[in-house]
């Protein structure tokens, strides 16, 4: 059997650190036998056959919106090809770009008090993806998203208040799975820099979101 190919295309805000991070990325995919494309920029996403791969791994803050592009990403996850990423590197690539937003289910707006410590709670202990990981600390920046509804909540935080009173209690999806058409999505809001991705749980959650949302004889049609 071929193995399973992955595109990763990173770029936009280098407060991210999208090369070191695709790197780490790229490593991690390679470790579970997957042929790896890693490239600058979203130009990848009007040229090559999108189709082809069986993951795509956006990892690009706040890059300009092609509608050429991604419509054709659009394209490429609901005809099966999973599409898993994480933090600002999906949830906040393409901010004018509704269709991108739509598909993956959220979209980046706040992170009050900036870099904090708070708690990550797992509420789906019984999915692939965070199967026996229990909650756990952590110290970065405390994604508030605006989100669909419809997707399937693997794990959550609670603002406590401290920096937005208006916000206080409010539980806020951390990790969440969705499809989209025939696609599997997955995202992650954990990851600010690269020295993020060696936090045990959170690359763990990572690692298997990667894995789950990638296209395999399997998954084409089961979901």
């Amino acid at each position: 059997m071929k193995p399973s190919r992955a595109l990763i295309f990173w770029g936009g805000w280098e407060g991210h650190e999208p090369a070191a991070c695709a790197a780490e990325v790229a490593e991690m995919l390679r470790a579970e036998g997957m042929e790896v494309d890693t490239v600058q920029g979203t130009e990848v996403l009007r040229r090559d056959d999108l189709a082809a791969y069986d993951l795509i791994v956006p990892m690009a803050t706040q890059v300009p919106s092609d509608p050429d592009g991604i419509a054709r990403l659009c394209d490429a996850v609901r005809g099966g090809t999973g599409l898993a990423g994480f933090h600002g590197g999906m949830g906040d690539a393409f901010r004018d770009a509704p269709a991108y937003q739509f598909m993956v289910g959220g979209q980046w707006v706040a992170h009050p008090g900036d870099i904090i410590d708070y708690r990550v709670d797992i509420l789906r202990p019984d999915h692939p993806v965070t199967e026996g990981i229990e909650g756990f600390d952590y110290r970065s920046e405390q994604y508030f998203l605006h989100v669909d509804p419809g997707n399937e909540v693997l794990a959550t935080t609670t603002f406590s208040g401290d920096h937005a009173p208006e916000i206080a209690g409010t539980v806020m999806p951390v990790a969440w799975t969705r499809v989209f058409g025939a696609g599997r999505v997955f995202y992650s809001g954990l990851g600010h820099r690269a020295a993020e991705l060696s936090h045990p749980q959170a690359r763990e959650i990572l690692r298997r979101g990667l894995v789950w949302a990638t296209k395999t004889p399997q998954t084409r049609d089961t979901r």
